[in-house]
């Protein structure tokens, strides 16, 4: 027997459309009338079906997956929780229902699937347990001797240049001594077709014919190439702009006129289109009207629609560790020409609280900023003015220059306030998507922290040595971040992974002072699986390092790292059985009053009499891990997550590491900005053991020998946190 038939769709056979293709083989074979019965007769068994799937089991399945053959039947499993005791006796779970008339044809489907996969004597057989209110099923398949690919013949490339040629048929998915997948047969012939007009073959197709031998066993296979003839990228016509000029558009295309031609440039091209913000539609294909097959130039017609000139944004919000926020702006698309976008922004948080917006919110809502430490009492701001420049030297690069005023703070360890720029260049890597950006910022400012953290790190006990510190200095940095965004969803991932990288450097090199020279690196990794229908399970890990040269400080030497620029541990997104900041080193101070007024001086202070002061670290590590499943009730909306979290941020040269674990549980609640998530986690272990400072009468510090080092106690060993988004 001989086939013969065109494939005009260069599009590789992902396993949906295996699906698709089954499901369309047996409609032929069943018949319109047929097909019709067929589904007036399964909503009729659906109706009074009443027996739960307890179980779908796939058995003598060597060459075929479980997921795939559970993929090409009508019947499904129920979901984990609704067969597994004991949850399956208290509710929970997806349970999913048996349908007689679609078990039965599930036998045919299943028979069609392995046939189109080269087992033609297949038999598949059932065993049916039901009870009053379940069904246990399994699948016993026989797949007999399979059909081999004994030659695959690729003809038609002799007016390719050989290194194409060589290209476009190596690793295809079918090759000689399989098993004669047709379905991978298909593949093959897209694949060459699509590597073809990736290769400047704009009108490439492939015949497709096979012998298959079945007595012998055997299968041979040819792929009749047809590549046309090869082109550039001819003149570009735009349609729609209207503000935007055309050249800018054509700017902004990675197919350009004398590049060859390249189908994955035209989707390219699209996605810098969208990417630009210009535009609220955008299409790069083929000008079909001006086209002449066997020509060797492809005319381009790209169709736009443009964005607003002008859109702005207001927002509000509320945070614990923030009070009440809010933000606002303005973007100004196509400014000056080029496709430039100017965008004026502003945000403010503390507000309620920190000066000068005081409202005595302290006592109520923003109760947990209810002290005078370092971060709690100033109104934090910033003011950004950015331009865009889009398709700077390269259609995957954008042009960022920015000015920027702020006061920025960390709960209880520093207030920062500085004025300055930046300019950066943001890439995208045109075929795997990889985000990376090298950015130069230079600012003028100055960083409050506790004197507490000054006198521990730097012996800065005196507060004119902490003054010293604090004052305004020049920070120029050099930023290089990069990313590997392959998850499915970036507010609530549930597939792939996603791993980033941070490398940020200040030198006198490059315009920096003596006292802010150090380097900074982090790096993270993210990967998330799906176990089931809405079953995640996700873990996370990170690390940091910063080094410093040594300088000299207040009559000696020391390596010293800003405030700002520290590690610190715990909160909403990174060890939660602690309250922001709290893991890591920490300094306690207590009043000469408190410990004066003491009737017993050998007795525990009191924990309320005892501030903690964060120091940081120049180290860190941290693991998380998180299953997130449906809630029995309102399971559309609400999720439920259990985690362990592990961390530790220490002081290399100076202390140890001490690893935290904290174990937790969750709730997730969908909403248009992604999850809201409250989470309870549970930590028996009290701070980390650091230097008890005294705040003698006139303000100046000194150690409590006696009682260095002392840990304070937790107020309690269960830590709850409130946030947006899931934690990593």
């Amino acid at each position: 027997m001989i086939f013969v038939h065109r494939l005009r769709q260069a599009r590789p056979c992902s396993p949906s459309a295996r699906g698709l293709l089954l499901a369309a083989l047996l409609a032929l074979a069943a018949g319109p009338a047929a097909a019709q019965g067929a589904a007036r007769d399964r909503a009729q068994d659906r109706e009074r079906s009443d027996l739960v799937v307890r179980q779908l089991e796939f058995k003598g399945n060597e060459s075929l997956s479980p997921v795939l053959l559970a993929a090409s039947i009508a019947t499904t499993n129920s979901g984990w929780f609704a067969r597994t005791w004991p949850f399956r006796t208290i509710g929970l779970g997806e349970r999913r229902y048996f349908s007689e008339v679609d078990f039965q044809r599930d036998v045919l489907r299943l028979q069609v699937l392995y046939r189109q996969s080269g087992f033609p004597d297949v038999q598949v057989d059932t065993l049916v347990r039901r009870t009053a209110e379940d069904v246990y099923i399994t699948f016993t398949i026989a797949e007999g001797q399979p059909v081999l690919v004994d030659s695959i013949a690729v003809g038609g490339l002799d007016s390719v240049p050989p290194e194409i040629a060589e290209r476009v048929v190596v690793d295809l998915p079918l090759q000689r001594g399989d098993v004669f997948n047709r379905i991978q047969m298909q593949a093959s012939a897209d694949t060459i077709s699509r590597r073809l007009r990736n290769a400047g073959y704009p009108t490439a197709e492939v015949l497709v014919g096979y012998e298959q031998r079945t007595a012998e066993r055997l299968a041979s296979v040819t792929l009749d190439v047809q590549p046309g003839r090869r082109a550039v990228i001819g003149a570009v016509r735009v349609d729609g702009e209207a503000d935007v000029d055309s050249a800018t558009v054509v700017s902004l295309l990675t197919a350009r006129p004398g590049r060859t031609y390249s189908q994955d440039e035209l989707f390219e091209s699209q996605r810098n289109l969208y990417g630009s913000d210009l535009f609220r539609l955008a299409s790069v294909n083929i000008d079909t009207s001006l086209f002449l097959p066997g020509s060797d130039s492809v005319p381009l017609l790209v169709q736009v629609a443009e964005n607003p000139p002008r859109r702005g944004r207001l927002g509000a919000g509320y945070g614990t560790n923030d009070c009440f926020r809010g933000n606002a702006g303005i973007m100004f698309r196509d400014f000056l020409g080029e496709g430039r976008i100017l965008d004026l922004s502003g945000r403010v948080s503390k507000f309620g609280i920190g000066r000068p917006t005081n409202w005595g919110f302290e006592n109520n809502v923003c109760s947990p900023l209810a002290d005078d430490s370092i971060g709690s009492h100033e109104l934090n701001y910033n003011v950004t003015a950015a331009i865009r420049r889009p398709a700077f030297l390269s259609p995957n690069n954008t042009l960022v220059l920015s000015a920027f005023t702020e006061i920025r703070s960390e709960f209880k360890v520093f207030l920062r306030q500085e004025t300055g720029f930046s300019i950066g260049i943001n890439r995208q890597t045109p075929m795997r998507r990889l985000p990376v950006s090298l950015t130069y910022t230079l600012a003028f400012g100055r960083t409050e922290a506790t004197d507490f953290s000054f006198c521990a790190f730097f012996n800065a006990c005196e507060p004119e040595d902490a003054e010293f510190l604090a004052q305004r200095r020049r920070q120029a940095t050099l930023s290089l971040t990069g990313s590997i965004p392959r998850a499915n969803n970036p507010l609530d991932p549930t597939r792939g992974y996603v791993a980033t990288g941070e490398l940020t450097v200040a030198s006198r090199l490059i315009g920096s002072s003596s006292l802010a020279q150090f380097g900074r690196g982090v790096v993270q990794y993210a990967r998330y699986h799906p176990m089931a229908r809405d079953v995640v399970f996700s873990w996370h890990v990170q690390g940091g390092v910063i080094v410093a040269p040594t300088v000299e400080l207040l009559g000696g030497t020391s390596a010293y790292v800003p405030p700002e620029q520290r590690f610190y541990g715990g909160g909403p997104n990174d060890v939660r059985g602690y309250q922001r900041n709290e893991l890591g080193p920490v300094v306690y101070v207590v009043s000469r009053r408190y410990l004066n007024g003491q009737k017993d001086p050998g007795r525990p202070l009191n924990p309320d009499s005892v501030r903690v002061a964060p120091t940081g670290g120049n180290t860190m590590a941290s693991a998380n891990a998180e299953l997130r499943f449906p809630s029995p009730i309102f399971r559309e909306r609400l999720r439920i997550a259990t985690f362990v979290d592990a961390g530790t941020v220490w002081e290399r040269g100076r202390t140890d590491p001490i690893v935290r674990v904290t174990p937790g549980i969750g709730l997730r609640i969908a909403t248009p900005l992604g999850p809201a998530r409250l989470d309870l986690a549970y930590n028996p272990a009290s701070l980390l053991p650091g230097t008890l400072y005294v705040v003698e009468q006139d303000n100046t510090l000194t150690v409590d020998t006696g009682r260095t080092p002392f840990a304070l106690n937790r107020p309690g060993s269960f830590t709850v946190h409130f946030a947006v988004g899931q934690p990593f």
